[in-house]
């Protein structure tokens, strides 16, 4: 019941840093919130690793590292 008052449905968030750490729990936290997320990383590889975490968290959603 107080987790609905913390739905970010229809938004988007931009997540610097998403490949560990703070980021990578933020990301996965808002996406799990209903935001749409958008990942930034330094590295290519833990940044395709969070954003498979993504894809199973919200079905039906595409995720691409880049």
């Amino acid at each position: 019941m107080v987790l609905e008052r913390f739905r970010v449905d229809d938004k988007v968030a931009i997540i610097t840093g998403a490949g560990r750490g703070i980021g990578r729990a933020s990301a996965l936290a808002l996406a799990e919130a209903g935001a749409d997320v958008v990942l930034a990383s330094r590295t290519a590889p833990q940044l395709e690793e969070v954003a498979a975490l993504l894809r199973e968290v919200k079905s039906g959603w595409d995720a691409i590292a880049q």
